[in-house]
């Protein structure tokens, strides 16, 4: 949808350094070390429950956008609004001297689908009700896509943990079972062992996909308020508005969109 580039996201990076430290600290405390948290089963059927319930609750093709859309949390899209406003800025004044031809060779120019097909509206003098009603689609369209996606992250951070559970009420059966056996050194790995799914399920429920769809959510709304100012700028220049008032219109929601951001930061500051 964007022009810009993405580049590596170092959050996440930073982010799988310290799950990584935090497993390493938490098996750092076992009397057997690492070995203490290998349990195969226990991993099948927290892994396999989840999956086995994400396919049963959406559709194959969601699925397949919601793995396309896992390496965006490796990316950071650098969006910047400032290169958009230019755009619309130096369209608005082609558009106030009547410069149709320049407007058009613009357009070619333009990476940012989005962006090309207001322009080609405007171009077109197609009626700004009409234009509203197809870019306020387009926002919409694009929104529920990505929620969708990020959707399906929540249900499996939902799911891992009640096959965690689930998994230890297999272990604790197996545990019951050998009771009569009176030995020890077999009842307690057991239970161990059917602790461990429970484990599983909570680790990656609030380290993997939790933080996944939410990474996911914040690009969006970030996108979203992009395309709100293209919305805006296109507006303005369909009704007619001079280029210095767009400019000054345009400057005013780029300030208040870096000052969004950053309060979001502040409240989550773990994501992009």
């Amino acid at each position: 949808m964007f022009s810009n580039a993405p580049a590596i996201n170092y959050t996440t990076a930073l982010g799988i350094i310290l799950s990584i430290g935090l497993l390493y600290f938490i098996s750092s405390f076992t009397a057997n070390g690492s070995n203490s948290f290998i349990n195969y089963p226990g991993l099948i059927i927290v892994a396999g429950g989840t999956l086995a319930a994400v396919f049963l609750s959406y559709s194959l093709h969601d699925i397949k956008q919601a793995i396309k859309s896992f390496r965006l949390i490796f990316l950071y899209e650098s969006l910047n609004p400032q290169q958009e406003a230019d755009e619309i800025i130096a369209v608005s004044k082609m558009w106030f001297k009547h410069d149709t031809k320049g407007i058009e060779d613009v357009i070619d120019n333009i990476n940012n689908p989005y962006l090309k097909t207001s322009f080609q509206l405007i171009v077109d003098n197609t009626p700004l009700d009409d234009i509203l009603a197809l870019l306020r689609w387009r926002i919409l369209r694009m929104r529920a896509k990505e929620k969708a996606e990020a959707n399906i992250f929540h249900s499996m951070a939902a799911f891992s943990p009640a096959f965690g559970m689930l998994g230890t009420l297999v272990g604790l059966i197996s545990m019951l079972q050998l009771m009569d056996m009176k030995d020890l050194t077999v009842i307690m790995p057991n239970m161990a062992v059917a602790l461990t799914t429970t484990f599983y399920g909570l680790m990656l429920a609030n380290l993997v996909f939790n933080p996944i769809a939410i990474k996911l959510e914040r690009r969006t709304e970030q996108r979203v308020m992009i395309m709100g100012m293209v919305m805006e700028g296109v507006t303005l220049i369909a009704d007619g508005r001079s280029p210095a008032f767009i400019d000054v219109t345009l400057n005013s929601f780029i300030a208040q969109y870096d000052n969004e951001l950053k309060q979001s930061m502040l409240l989550q500051p773990d994501d992009e």
